[in-house]
């Protein structure tokens, strides 16, 4: 289990958020937290802590009034710290090498790979072709359905597409990707325990790095996500971090990530 750090920007500030409440009509969510510190300033912290993995998130669509204020912040991140944070938000074929060339290890997708609500293998090979394999996340974002399944959400996890997260879905997406991220949308910024089923489902796979987040709220809450994942899911842990607010403190968790990873329990590059 590695922690894997965030920078979540909306209307050009960094903030936590409520992820079920993000609606781009006013541009409005529900705020846990709103900084007063830049993006640059938290890239710099990472960077000094030597965390690598983590991820600067645009919130703003391009169209917005505020989009370009949230680029411009993103990217100051990217050249705090080159090379060690990943960025999504709006991402696709034609931009992706702009984020990398500001300095993202890797670019996350997910509206321009899911258009249409399903799977675009022509999206997805145009995307491969800029980055290659090695430097794209693909995010599987999701939402439980009425069936009890979990969906892949787009548009700011505001559409629900038709692709559920399944064993399946993620050997076959795997072939593209580096790492897969995570949010649990029903559950995101609301620190009140993990998606178990979900978190099952995940680490009952572990053959690429993924990256789990919602719902973190406690130590608990950390040991509960290492046991049902099988101690192969990265964490993101963002309001209840007391970086942001929140009660945890950001050296304990990361104690207790490395601990895990001191123990074998980090998630595997490969599994046979």
């Amino acid at each position: 289990m590695e922690f894997r750090p965030c920078i979540d920007i909306h209307n050009g500030t960094v903030k936590q958020i409520v992820g079920s409440s993000l609606t781009d009509t006013g541009n409005r969510a529900r705020e846990n937290f709103v900084s007063d510190k830049d993006a640059a300033f938290y890239a710099r912290f990472y960077r000094r802590d030597g965390i690598k993995g983590g991820h600067v998130i645009l919130l703003n669509h391009a169209g917005s009034t505020y989009y370009e204020r949230t680029k411009q912040q993103a990217l100051s991140a990217l050249r705090a710290y080159p090379g060690g944070l990943q960025a999504g938000g709006g991402i696709c074929a034609e931009n992706a090498e702009e984020f990398l060339a500001a300095g993202a290890s890797h670019v996350i997708v997910t509206s321009y790979v899911f258009s249409g609500g399903k799977v675009d293998y022509e999206n997805l090979q145009r995307l491969v072709r800029v980055t290659g394999k090695e430097r794209l996340v693909l995010d599987l974002s999701c939402r439980m359905g009425a069936d009890g399944a979990y969906y892949i959400v787009t548009d700011r996890w505001q559409r629900f597409t038709s692709e559920k997260i399944s064993l399946e879905l993620l050997e076959r997406l795997s072939a593209y990707a580096d790492e897969f991220l995570v949010h649990a949308v029903d559950v995101e910024g609301r620190a009140e325990g993990i998606e178990v089923p979900l978190v099952r489902l995940l680490g009952s796979w572990g053959k690429i790095p993924v990256t789990y987040a919602g719902g973190i709220g406690s130590f608990a809450d950390l040991k509960e996500l290492k046991r049902e994942g099988m101690g192969r899911l990265n964490v993101t842990v963002g309001s209840a971090l007391d970086l942001f607010g929140g009660a945890m403190e950001y050296r304990k968790v990361l104690a207790f990530c490395a601990e895990q990873k001191a123990e074998g329990e980090c998630i595997p590059k490969a599994l046979p």
